[in-house]
């Protein structure tokens, strides 16, 4: 029984020594983007808060989140950087053995059909995109979730969708799925709710919610998206929406799932990062 427990107990210690070596990299990378953007971190605030409690006779997991500040300066412009950290800290006999980030599995395998082709009879209604009221939505809410709509377990689309629209982007392609983009009482469209579903919607849609791609990041304006490829696989995994610039002019975004609000749009620093990212940056295209 002892030999079991000495075996149980040094495998929960690999294991912490393992995650703690991935926690100490995700700090490196960001002081190798704040050294690279010539910008540093000046001061860093923390508040924790526990949201659920699993216990047995001798062990106890904890799953809390973190919300970190981080005042930035970059030349002679400030700004605050924020996001959540969902985390879960394991208890044996009264000693934490382990205290983790718990990683995002952004799925691959939604089901999400072909988005159908445009019919050149369908009308376009013409509208102005208000960039100032999609920034707004996007502050309002990058920590909380708006009632009028689903909570996602993988929410950054579902997020950036409410964005789109709220600052006038039209729906259109109800009831169908797979049919334009939209959120209408307990259904949606792929689009809607699906990062890649989402991107290719930009990329191809003529009527309603348009963008045109581009290539250089300073090229984004307020209310603009960006699509995340995480592992460079072709599928795109998250989407996140430019709420403000940094000193050099280079997008900051908000975002749900991992919460974040006036984050480096590069997200060099996050868990998700690998070298094979691909990044696809859509400006919206509206009638003003």
């Amino acid at each position: 029984m002892k030999k079991q427990l000495a075996a149980k107990l040094e495998e929960r210690s690999e294991q912490f020594v393992q995650r703690r070596k991935i926690e100490d990299e995700k700090i490196v990378k960001k002081q190798q983007l704040m050294q690279k953007r010539k910008a540093e971190i000046v001061k860093v605030m923390a508040t924790g808060k526990i949201e659920s409690r699993e216990r047995t006779d001798d062990h106890e997991q904890i799953y809390y989140h973190v919300h970190l500040k981080y005042f930035i300066r970059q030349g002679g412009h400030f700004y605050l950087e924020e996001e959540i950290e969902n985390r879960k800290a394991s208890i044996f006999k009264g000693a934490v053995f382990e205290d983790v980030e718990i990683p995002v599995n952004y799925p691959k395998e939604e089901e999400e059909a072909p988005l159908l082709r445009e019919r050149g009879y369908e009308q376009r209604a013409p509208y102005y995109y208000d960039r100032l009221r999609a920034v707004q939505y996007a502050e309002r809410w990058w920590n909380d979730y708006n009632p009028a709509y689903k909570k996602f377990e993988v929410d950054c689309t579902n997020f950036i969708s409410q964005c789109l629209h709220t600052g006038g982007a039209p729906m259109r392609g109800y009831p169908n799925p797979s049919k334009g983009w939209w959120h209408q009482y307990r259904s949606w469209s792929y689009s809607w709710a699906v990062a890649n579903s989402l991107k290719r919607h930009l990329q191809t849609s003529t009527v309603g919610l348009r963008a045109r791609e581009v290539r250089d990041p300073m090229q984004l304006k307020l209310g603009d998206v960006i699509c995340y490829d995480f592992q460079g696989d072709g599928r795109f995994d998250h989407n996140t929406i430019v709420t403000g610039k940094d000193a050099a002019g280079m997008p900051l975004v908000n975002a749900h799932t991992y919460n974040s609000r006036m984050r480096y749009w590069a997200y060099e620093d996050s868990s998700a990062y690998t070298p094979n990212i691909k990044y696809k940056m859509f400006t919206i295209v509206d009638d003003a």
